[in-house]
């Protein structure tokens, strides 16, 4: 990043440079404010340094080495070889490219750059250090984007040589041997998905029963079936106590169940993956008045205002979701509330997305979830195995489920399938408008596409669907 000096106190202060402080500071400049946005490390936040970019450029890279690898039913016979440090620098020149379009943008709406580390004096100025002097801001309005960070386990410090957090896994320059992975949440199956396409021999300690925690069972049974065919070893009801150097040159990685029972699991190398934390600490949030939560985070109302008058938080530092894209959106209703306009954050649906394999994306209510809420669920479901497109593709694990009110509105969404992320999109902006089951069934979708499996789960909710039973 390349700074500007603040040469007067902003309108708005922008702390944090991640998807929601800079999407933040562009729309309050956009709005004619002067906007200042501060960031310690580089813009673009986790998510485009070191989260959800590499991960996912690092998806699609070992999905084309697997790809061609285990084609021989379509009539390909390859041997990839992978080179992971080139398969870096590619990622890393995705990652440049990226940042340095955001920051082209910031300076192209007119938002001064400061690099630094900001933390509040009072609730009406903050100090920037920037390693070699301290200035001091003061401001009108704040907005505090400083994201999470990786949770650390006792026994497992990131400092150790070892022991990697999803951002250092990303950066490894030759693919481990052996690798166990503490977590089997959404960073933890996506980068074991990774590392197995690549040759890794992966272990996945899980203390819960199974993987992707929070999500149905038959939505993770999939991703579970996919990974084990993989190679994907998993350890249920173990919570990982520590490790210790083997004499094989690895390590040896600790765990415990509930009984006491304690087992050992070889490697070379460790990633632990079991959440985030906002990350308040650096902020002195006390000394503007803020009170974060147990866990560090930061309360806001619908307007994305925190207790304090004129500090705003928005993305993973207000809690959950932990989520970029509603990190973006919340920045939005921040910048546009400080500028005068009538704005809320009032989402009626927030897509998620695991980009394992094959993908998941869910939004809305699930059935039991609309049922729970009162409401007498329609369901209905596509499975991949009777779409043509998936079939063209290979890949026919998974399904298309769409959930309505018994009056027809939609209301939820579950998919299981390539580009799950993509589908998704159908679904949420049906929730948003109020669409119905026959607005969605009665729309023409491109055949053959996957997309049609949305159309056709929506036929089946109503009993007229054509290319699968009805219910």
């Amino acid at each position: 990043m390349v700074a500007t000096e603040a040469t007067t106190d902003p309108e708005v202060l922008v702390i944090g440079a991640g998807p929601g402080g800079y999407v933040a500071a562009i729309r309050a400049a956009q709005r004619g404010l002067d906007v200042t946005l501060v960031e310690r490390d580089a813009l673009g936040g986790v998510c485009l340094n070191r989260g959800c970019i590499p991960s996912k450029a690092y998806v699609t890279a070992t999905d084309v080495a697997h790809d061609a690898a285990t084609a021989e039913e379509m009539g390909i016979h390859a041997d990839p070889v992978v080179d992971l440090a080139a398969m870096c620098d590619w990622k890393d020149g995705v990652v440049d490219r990226l940042t340095g379009g955001v920051e082209k943008l910031c300076k192209a709406n007119g938002v001064t750059l400061v690099e630094g580390t900001a933390s509040f004096v009072d609730g009406e100025t903050v100090r920037v250090d920037d390693g070699d002097e301290t200035d001091t801001l003061s401001f009108d309005h704040c907005i505090v984007a400083t994201g999470s960070r990786p949770l650390e386990l006792p026994g497992f410090p990131f400092a150790a040589d070892p022991v990697l957090d999803a951002a250092a896994a990303l950066e490894l320059s030759s693919v481990p041997d052996r690798l166990v992975v503490v977590g089997a949440g959404y960073i933890g199956m996506e980068l074991s998905t990774v590392f197995a396409k690549l040759g890794t021999d992966v272990t996945i300690v899980e203390a819960l029963d199974s993987v992707l925690p929070g999500y149905e069972d038959d939505v993770a049974r999939v991703v579970r079936k996919r990974a084990e065919s993989l190679g994907v070893d998993f350890h249920f009801g173990e919570r990982a106590t520590g490790w210790r150097d083997a004499a094989d040159g690895g390590i040896v990685v600790t765990t415990e169940s509930d009984d006491g029972t304690e087992s050992t699991h070889g490697a070379d190398r460790v990633l632990v993956a079991v959440g985030r934390t906002p990350v308040t600490d650096a902020l002195d949030p006390e000394n503007a008045g803020l009170e974060p939560t147990e866990n560090g985070a930061l309360e806001t109302d619908e307007r994305c205002e925190t207790a304090v008058d004129g500090i705003y938080a928005v993305g993973d530092v207000a809690g959950e979701p932990m989520l970029a894209h509603v990190a973006s959106a919340e920045g939005v209703v921040a910048a546009e509330a400080i500028a005068g306009e009538p704005a809320a954050f009032d989402a009626q649906a927030i897509p998620a997305a695991v980009f394992t394999d094959p993908e998941i994306a869910t939004v809305g209510l699930t059935e039991s979830e609309a049922e729970a809420e009162g409401f007498d669920p329609v369901v209905g479901e596509m499975p991949l195995r009777s779409s043509g497109r998936a079939l063209t593709t290979g890949d026919t694990e998974g399904f298309v489920r769409v959930v309505a009110s018994a009056d027809g509105f939609l209301i939820g969404a579950q998919i299981v399938a390539p580009e799950a992320s993509e589908l998704i999109a159908e679904p949420t902006l049906g929730i948003e408008m109020g669409a119905t089951l026959e607005d969605v069934a009665a729309t023409i979708h491109t055949h053959p596409t996957l997309s049609e499996a949305v159309m056709e789960a929506a036929e089946n909710a109503l009993g007229q669907a054509i290319h699968t039973l009805n219910r």
